[in-house]
């Protein structure tokens, strides 16, 4: 294969860069948490849980819907969703190729947040850090979590950031506010930001105008209706370089819809590969 048909190849890869396990696999779940899922699978929903619980079969189900790589979250969101933690995001993807593990290090949990992220890395096979503040109640620049900023950009993993909104109890929008990354992305310059949600919905704006003013800010648009994307984002097409696809399944269970649907978008040449997995496997090192 030559040199740009392998570039097209990797080009054409489809990267879910939002993927949670389903519920029978965290610790707890809060309830509230529990039915906004089933709401979303009016029939079968144990049966669903059971099935999805086993990774092969969630490779398969990836396989099924055109993914070819997912970013698995754990979430460490005792107070307001629910647990799902490292070790058993850990153990799910051990050894399956689509599955990418992402850690959380919630700062009110280790005393040491950025020490335990480097054990995650460097010893676990963790290859990006999902982080929760308005889960967890803090504000994207706290000074308390910029040794965890220091050690991501030291070791090269990319940060997926909840922004915006979320409709479960207990969360606290105020610290979801995206110009927060601001002062993140002036101060660690080689940080790779992903910005979940993009602001939703109050910030559409700020997470759009933040991607292109750091080259190191990424939009991620799990949770938004395809549809609505360029009602969102009438400039989409022109920062397609900066967007990056995610499902937020099981609650948002459609992944192949989804992208069909940003794939049908009139955008400009190119724009709809880069944004469904293209950027993705850049930000990951997926494409060296």
């Amino acid at each position: 294969m030559g040199d740009d048909a392998a570039h097209q190849a990797q080009r054409m890869k489809r990267i879910d860069f939002h993927v949670h396990l389903n519920p029978l696999l965290y610790e707890f779940q809060h309830p509230w948490v529990t039915e906004w899922i089933r709401q979303t699978h009016p029939s079968g929903f144990d049966e669903f849980c059971e099935k999805y619980s086993d990774p092969g079969r969630f490779e398969e189900l990836l396989a099924e819907q055109g993914v070819d790589c997912a970013c698995v979250l754990a979430a460490l969101n005792q107070l307001t969703a629910g647990l799902c933690t490292n070790e058993r995001v850990r153990d799910f993807c051990r050894g399956r190729a689509r599955l990418i593990p992402f850690c959380d290090v919630n700062p009110f949990v280790f005393t040491r947040p950025a020490d335990e992220l480097k054990r995650l890395v460097t010893e676990e096979g963790f290859r990006g850090l999902k982080l929760y503040p308005t889960y967890q109640q803090y504000f994207l620049n706290d000074s308390r979590m910029y040794p965890v900023y220091r050690t991501a950009q030291d070791l090269g993993i990319p940060v997926l950031i909840h922004t915006g909104s979320s409709v479960f109890r207990g969360t606290r929008l105020k610290y979801g506010d995206p110009l927060h990354l601001d002062d993140v992305a002036v101060d660690f310059p080689d940080l790779k930001i992903v910005m979940a949600h993009s602001g939703r919905p109050l910030w559409y704006d700020r997470a759009i105008f933040l991607s292109r003013l750091h080259k190191n800010v990424y939009m991620e648009i799990s949770g938004l209706p395809p549809s609505k994307l360029l009602v969102y984002f009438p400039e989409l097409g022109r920062n397609a370089d900066k967007v990056i696809f995610g499902s937020d399944w099981p609650g948002m269970p459609h992944i192949k819809r989804n992208m069909d649907a940003v794939a049908a978008l009139p955008l400009p040449p190119g724009a709809a590969e880069k944004i469904l997995g293209g950027n993705a496997a850049r930000v990951l090192g997926l494409d060296s």
